[in-house]
């Protein structure tokens, strides 16, 4: 007979593993299948595993280089979190993430700032004062952590096994799978209305077994699903981040027009029916009032090199011509018609193996005639484009090879050239023929910064007969800084537009110094990108 306290041992041994191998406990694999059941809705989506966004981050970085937006300017309020239930950080993710998207692009700057709407209120109204030169944001993010539904699917089990006298076991298991949502919106500084379509409403389900994270978290976009492991240790956390790191991706791209769906996995986005009504939508909201269609591509296409002329939304010669080279260059017919079509293809095209042209279309300004309509009518201007460019080519050659040195004048009214503390500075800038004109600063602290062209008036082109308002009507000021120390405003002319072919360093965000930059290392880049044809003018700011 053996001992009572063996005897307990070994019922104690034959308990733990008859609960550690009794399969009736599962309950992961049954959460999993049901919360499948939820995440595929009527058919089943392609599934991609992910490690979270940070891909997608570079990504958007480089097509923000490619499609030339630069001087995105954003506030960011507190992200509140209306559920109660997480504690985290979410508006510190955004900056993260924001940062990341402009590490090399330099396009969005986000600047925190307080928990309601009345406080942005209130900065937007003393931000001008606060500084010589800031400058209004364009942008506000605003938005929530809007939902947290726990344990949507959940499943639990236990066990009990009974060695009277001697032991009683029980065990239990539990699985459930909860949804985190995250809306967020961007609201114009000017009136705080939201932009109509440049919102981000996205969930993730999560697998929780136990105490603890255990399975992955499913995201949804675009017809894909995006599966990511969760570490234990982060949880609900590493989820929102994966989320919050998708809305940047999404609203950035809203909000410049740029195709952020590549940077998420859609390799056709004709045959995706997300993209497809998002590039819809795009193209009638543009298309409504054709400015602002004709604008997006001219700025497109003279960043290409297919262009050289003004930002205006007016059809004129050149941009019907650059538009019919781009066009045969996508394999379209060669007009100067942009219908969905088009648009469609110059989204989903790899610019970078389009071969540039060896001369841009380059825009002649008509003489004045009397009597002579202003504009060319949307469904006129395939028909008129081919004799106004056989009229105005030879012209514009002619006129290109016999122009006279390019000049540049920058002044202030009455020729001021001394200013008290805190005295408003206005220039005026005129080039000796239509050119491209970019101006910085070199402030009391031997900083440097451009102010123009900036988030305001985002066209460098200025033509010489409509001299140049600084600031004029723009939402900045500049004034002579409270120490009286001089300063130079240095501004460069060229006959194209080469902002493109600066290095970045050189760009950077509009009213942002620029990290060992100098006049001189400025001027050098303009003389290289310019091909030494170049004008520069400084302007010398002294206190009285």
């Amino acid at each position: 007979m053996k001992p009572p306290k063996v005897a307990r041992l070994l019922a104690l041994a034959a308990a733990l593993i008859a609960l550690a191998g009794c399969q009736t406990l599962e309950v992961k694999q049954p959460t999993i299948e049901q919360t499948n059941e939820i995440r595929k809705g009527p058919e089943d989506r392609p599934q991609r595993s992910i490690t979270g966004f940070s891909h997608a981050l570079r990504c958007m970085d480089t097509l923000l280089l490619d499609y030339g937006v630069r001087d995105i300017t954003m506030l960011t309020e507190e992200i509140a979190d209306e559920t109660k239930k997480l504690n985290a950080g979410t508006r510190d993710m955004l900056i993260s993430s924001v940062s990341d998207m402009s590490r090399r692009s330099r396009a969005v700057r986000l600047v925190a700032f307080g928990k309601d709407t009345a406080n942005v209120i209130s900065y937007l109204a003393s931000a001008q004062s606060a500084s010589a030169y800031q400058a209004i944001p364009l942008y506000d993010i605003k938005g929530s952590v809007s939902q947290f539904d726990e344990n949507l699917v959940k499943n639990q089990k236990d066990i009990g096994i009974g060695f009277a006298p001697f032991i009683n076991l029980g065990a239990a298991k539990d699985a459930g799978s909860s949804m985190l949502a995250l809306d967020l919106s961007v609201l114009t500084t000017s009136d705080m209305a939201v932009l109509a379509g440049v919102t981000s409403r996205n969930s993730v389900m999560i697998l929780k077994q136990g105490s603890g994270i255990d399975g992955d978290a499913a995201y949804h976009k675009f017809g894909i699903n995006y599966s990511m492991n969760l570490a234990k240790a982060e949880g609900q956390t590493q989820a929102l981040r994966g989320l919050v790191e998708l809305a940047a991706v999404e609203l950035i791209g809203k909000l410049t027009k740029t195709p952020y769906w590549t940077c998420l996995g859609v390799t056709d986005p004709k045959k995706n029916d997300e993209t497809r009504l998002e590039m819809f939508d795009w193209y009638h909201a543009m298309a409504s009032t054709r400015i602002e269609l004709i604008a997006y591509f001219q700025n497109q296409l003279r960043r290409r090199a297919f262009y050289d002329g003004p930002i205006d939304g007016e059809f004129n010669p050149a941009i019907d011509e650059a538009i019919a080279n781009y066009r045969a260059a996508l394999g379209l017919s060669r007009e100067a018609v942009l219908n969905e079509e088009f648009f469609y293809a110059f989204l989903a095209a790899d610019h970078t193996k389009i071969k540039r042209p060896d001369q841009p279309a380059r825009y002649v300004a008509p003489a004045s005639v009397a009597g002579a309509p202003t504009s060319i009518p949307v469904a006129a201007a395939a028909t008129t484009a081919t004799a106004a460019r056989a009229a105005a080519t030879p012209a514009a050659e002619a006129a290109h090879a016999q122009a006279a040195p390019l000049k540049l004048s920058l002044t202030t009214p009455k020729q001021q050239t001394r200013f008290a503390r805190g005295e408003a500075i206005n220039l005026a800038l005129a080039p000796s023929q239509d050119a491209h004109v970019y101006c910085y600063l070199q402030d009391e602290e031997a900083k440097v910064i451009r102010f123009f062209p900036n988030r305001f008036a985002r066209d460098s082109r200025v033509a010489a007969a409509q001299p140049l308002a600084l600031p004029g009507a723009m939402r900045f000021q500049l004034t002579m800084n409270t120490k009286g120390v001089p300063e130079t405003v240095s501004c460069f002319a060229t006959q194209r537009d080469v902002m493109a072919s600066l290095p970045q360093a050189l760009v950077g965000t509009d009213f942002e110094p620029l990290p060992g930059a100098t006049l001189e290392l400025i001027r050098s880049a303009f003389l290289k990108a310019s091909g030494g044809t170049l004008a520069q003018e400084n302007f010398r700011v002294q206190a009285k």
